[in-house]
């Protein structure tokens, strides 16, 4: 499959970091494609300006600001985040990732009445997350899993039907053993391996 794997992280050191570098070798080992987008290295602006908001609407003018990101996204047959949770979500590079490369028309049909979002995106086929957070897994649980279901149930629903989803979480990261993060990073190469 062709992957799209976006990576936020900003500390070129952090165990993010690391796992980004499993995933990237577990899916070329399996065959995969891999396209690497790592948005702090590549300095994405993730503010959505007042012109681009203005234009949010209308189609074409809105993929302009985008299109080499769109042409990625479009490209892709599988799209997986590996990013930390802060604050129960995606760093706030991400999700103006999200906010400004998925507009309207190129990668979803606006809600009419008595209709809901259309599909665009029928190209990707799988969409998964993983990701390191701080909280427990009962308390992110409790809050709702706000990250998980932006990113896998709201874009969900922009990919091919029977799009299947996955997320892998790393919770009590602050106070994981090495162990720990050994074993989530081959918990993240064995998952990536079966991919398809």
């Amino acid at each position: 499959m062709r992957v799209l794997l976006v990576y936020c992280h900003p500390v070129p050191e952090s165990f993010n970091a690391a796992v980004r570098d499993r995933a990237v070798a577990a899916l070329a080992a399996a065959g995969h494609e891999v396209d690497l987008l790592d948005l702090y290295a590549e300095g994405f602006d993730p503010v959505l300006s007042a012109d681009e908001r203005r234009a949010y609407h209308e189609a074409g003018v809105n993929e302009a600001p985008v299109a080499g990101h769109l042409a990625r996204l479009k490209a892709c047959e599988a799209l997986i985040f590996v990013f930390p949770t802060w604050w129960y979500g995606p760093p706030a590079m991400l999700k103006g990732w999200v906010e400004r490369v998925f507009v309207p028309h190129a990668t979803f049909g606006m809600p009419q009445p008595g209709r809901p979002i259309t599909r665009v995106l029928t190209n990707i086929r799988v969409l998964g997350a993983i990701s390191t957070l701080g909280a427990p897994r009962w308390w992110w649980w409790f809050m709702g899993m706000p990250g998980r279901r932006m990113l896998l149930t709201g874009l969900g629903v922009l990919c091919a039907e029977g799009c299947r989803t996955f997320w892998m979480g790393l919770h009590e990261m602050d106070s994981a053993a090495r162990e720990d993060r050994e074993r989530y990073l081959d918990r993240v190469a064995a998952r990536l391996k079966r991919l398809g």
